[in-house]
């Protein structure tokens, strides 16, 4: 089951797709962070959803909010799969040890291996405020973000 909102949101640190670390508690104090799981790149629904994020990025990657969105595939296949579709916002891994942050947030199905489709919307003090979780096949809809960042 996933965390719920009031909860403080479990830090982790996970190589982007440049191979770079990058630590959620690094944004505390700083920004507010959308925190994206999903199941795999190169996916049908993970592609359009993140193409989709891409496309409306000044409203997830700026000043006051910054977009992290987490699998588990390896940083290799993330840095092809961030350069095919021109992704520009971190691509994070959750690959080794698998599946660990995605566990900790409760999104990670044992069963098929991978993150299911969970966001959280993270306060600058770390908190939890807003999430849902979408079965894998479920898109999730980017105007219930930008909502939740506006109640921030």
């Amino acid at each position: 089951m996933a965390i719920e909102v009031g909860t403080k949101a479990p830090d982790f640190e996970l190589k982007n797709q440049h191979g770079e670390l990058v630590k959620l508690s690094d944004f505390r104090g700083e920004k507010n962070v959308v925190l994206l799981f999903y199941p795999f790149a190169f996916t049908g629904v993970c592609t359009g959803e993140l193409c989709a994020l891409r496309d409306e990025l000044p409203k997830f990657v700026n000043d006051d909010v910054q977009l992290l969105a987490v699998s588990n595939d390896s940083p290799f296949s993330l840095r092809i799969f961030a350069e095919q579709e021109g992704l520009e916002y971190p691509l994070l891994s959750d690959f080794w040890p698998h599946g660990a942050a995605s566990t900790a947030y409760g999104v990670f199905d044992e069963e098929k291996g991978c993150a299911v489709r969970g966001t959280f919307v993270i306060d600058k003090e770390g908190v939890v405020r807003w999430t849902v979780v979408n079965g894998l096949p479920d898109a999730r809809d980017l105007n219930d973000y930008v909502k939740a960042l506006e109640t921030l």
